[in-house]
């Protein structure tokens, strides 16, 4: 017996195909949104290709985990979509392949991404991260390229600012070139004004040669100008015909040892995050430990004080309720007063001081303890996560029938929005300690999960979940809206209507809406205690109802154009709506129990009432202009 079957191939073939397009167009998609981030790092600094292909390189296989779920979910539901709207999944049905045998082989595969999704954060992904880290550090410690613009000044060179106001890009030369110098020190400060001027990097790219043409150069020659008046302020004057100054430049890329961001929880792998999380542990402990310490010393030195009285603590109470606190205060002299304050507001300080020592010595430790713990589980939630969204993806795209890229990519963007705003908002709130950890990382799991095993129930059971047309008409009843009649003429009628006979059925059927209206008196308000716990069915609209629509049924057989539309200003009757708000008589009885929705039913039943009302005034004036018009054909054929 086979284990792999022709269809499980078929299957696997459809589904591999679109998930190998998908996963590297979400993780495209991920990669220019964090291109984007530092692209003031990436520009203008002259990386080489190789610099590049690394930056691009560590962040793809950074994102490969969260590329994974997005792309099971968009290619389940293509897959499943195509299948359905080809009648391909349709015809597995109706040979006796369940659903959930036809998600079996996707099953094994998704269970292989979790697998590997697990193995990406665990093992790939930290270095990836760490390495990542190293080099954005470098790419923004790297001086940029030596693009000197026209017309502003240009600070990029340490200690230089340079002004030109033209360039030749051909020849690179720079023309009305002014330069501020502080290289040296704060005090030794240039002022340079050239006609021309040329800028070089050396061979060795540690310095850049500026090579200046008829010019001047300025020189303060005093360190203590800053305090003395500027007409007093000496300084040099130095007239040049071309000058040559090396200015210390380092145009190499230097990368930062990838070691100095070990530390951090994402370039860590679950064995490190959780050894770093015993440690914080464990350092949190200790400088509580300490203040218990310091505490239980406090309060031994107080009772080896106290340890000769044996009723010290009546005899502190009785002082405290017994001693003239009042009068002592008042008893101080000023000088004795103010020290007493100071004394107070001084040890105030100091057990404040060192409250708040401790404070920032434990608010780092508990931050970093519970970026590791929130690290620790999103290893696990991220593998789930392709799981969920196969379970959510398969299931939706075999109810709605779609392939292709169109309905199936915005519903997939859609869930999947939804997912990262709950995962984002639930990891944030774990980390600054407003949630529960656990909860907040898996707040999204749980979110996701109950909807698969939902979808998967209704698609396995063919529920037309998303069928249109049954909550059009849901919302329908539930506002009390109804449909308009649409008959056309026929083009071939076989029996001609009777006319004599539906005449005589009409003026009937207006003596009856009128007796109706008389007896049943539907501008009154509705008796509650009828409608929500003694219902009684009214058979008389009933029976108009059924009467009515066959005459309309034949009449629409008439041969004439104006009368077939004549047809269409007959309302639709609805005969309970009148009467109850629920055909389930609990429902009802529940409805008129809980007050204030059984007092919104309660008008909406008078309101269907007065709907009929006017339906019943309709039915026998346009019944009249029916047989009018009968009489009219009769007389033309005549």
């Amino acid at each position: 017996m086979r284990i792999i079957k022709r269809l499980d191939l078929f299957i696997l073939k459809a589904f591999l195909q679109l998930f190998a397009a998908t996963f590297f167009v979400c993780l495209f998609v991920f990669m220019m949104q964090y291109t984007w981030r530092y692209i003031d790092e990436l520009i203008g600094k002259g990386l080489s290709m190789e610099v590049l292909g690394k930056f691009f390189w560590y962040m793809a296989l950074n994102f490969v985990p969260a590329a994974l779920p997005p792309g099971v979910l968009l290619a389940s539901l293509i897959t499943f979509g195509n299948m359905g709207e080809k009648l391909e999944l349709l015809a597995m049905k109706a040979a006796g392949v369940p659903l959930l045998r036809i998600l079996s082989p996707l099953f094994v595969v998704v269970l292989v991404l979790c697998g590997c999704s697990f193995y990406f954060q665990n093992s790939i992904a930290p270095e990836a991260t760490k390495r990542l880290a190293a080099l954005i550090w470098s790419m923004k410690q790297k001086s940029p390229e030596l693009e000197i613009p026209e017309g502003v000044f240009y600070s990029e060179i340490p200690g230089y600012n340079i002004f030109v106001e033209r360039k030749d890009q051909k020849t690179g030369m720079l023309y009305g070139v002014m330069i501020y110098s502080n290289a040296n020190t704060q005090e030794d400060t240039q002022i340079v004004l050239a006609d021309s001027a040329r800028l070089q990097s050396t061979a060795d790219k540690m310095h850049l040669m500026l090579t200046l043409y008829s010019g001047e150069r300025f020189r303060n020659m005093d360190s203590r100008s800053a305090n003395m008046m500027k007409a007093q302020v000496p300084y040099m004057r130095e007239t040049f015909a071309h000058e040559v100054d090396l200015i210390e430049f380092d145009g190499n890329f230097n990368i930062t040892d990838a070691s100095l961001f070990a530390g951090n929880a994402q370039t860590k792998d679950l064995q490190s995050i959780r050894l770093g999380i015993d440690s914080l542990t464990h350092r949190i402990d200790s400088v509580g430990a300490s203040v218990y310490e310091m505490e239980c010393r406090t309060s031994m030195e107080r009772q080896l004080i106290h340890k000769d009285s044996k009723d010290s603590a009546r005899i502190v109470a009785e002082v405290e309720k017994t001693l003239p606190f009042d009068t002592l205060y008042k008893n101080l002299s000023h000088e004795q007063l103010q020290s007493t304050i100071r004394t107070a507001t001084s040890k105030v300080r100091q057990l404040q001081a060192e409250y708040e020592f401790r404070r920032l010595l434990t608010d780092e430790d508990n931050r970093m303890l519970r970026v590791h713990k929130v690290e620790e589980h999103k290893k696990f939630t991220y593998s789930l996560a392709c799981m969920l969204f196969f379970f959510i993806g398969a299931p939706l795209g075999a109810i709605i029938r779609k392939g292709g890229l169109g309905m199936p990519v915005i519903i997939s963007v859609s869930i999947f929005i939804f997912y990262y705003i709950i995962n984002v908002s639930g990891e944030k709130l774990a980390k600054t300690g407003i949630w529960y950890i656990p909860f907040g990382v898996w707040l999204s799991s749980m979110v996701l999960a109950p909807l698969g095993v939902f979808l998967t129930y209704k698609s396995n059971q063919d529920s037309a979940v998303f069928n249109i047309e049954g909550y059009r008409m849901f919302f329908m009843r539930l506002f009390g809206l109804r449909e308009s009649r649409k008959l056309n003429r026929k083009d071939v009628i076989i029996n001609e209507p009777d006319y004599p006979k539906l005449c005589q059925q009409m003026t009937e059927l207006q003596n009856d809406c009128k007796s109706y209206v008389e007896e049943k008196h539907l501008v009154r308000m509705p008796n509650y205690k009828k409608i929500f716990f003694e219902y009684e069915k009214d058979t008389v609209v009933a029976d108009i109802d059924e009467r009515l629509e066959a005459i309309i049924e034949e009449l629409h057989n008439s041969r004439d154009t104006r009368l077939v539309m004549m047809l269409n200003e007959l309302p639709v009757l609805v005969p309970d709506a009148h009467t109850r708000p629920f055909d389930n008589v609990r429902w009802n009885m529940a409805a008129g129990i809980f007050l204030p929705l059984g007092l919104f039913f309660w008008f909406r039943i008078w309101r269907y009432r007065l709907r009929l009302l006017r339906d019943m005034a309709v039915i026998q004036e346009q019944t009249q202009n029916i047989i009018n018009r009968i009489g009219k054909i009769n007389e033309i054929y005549e």
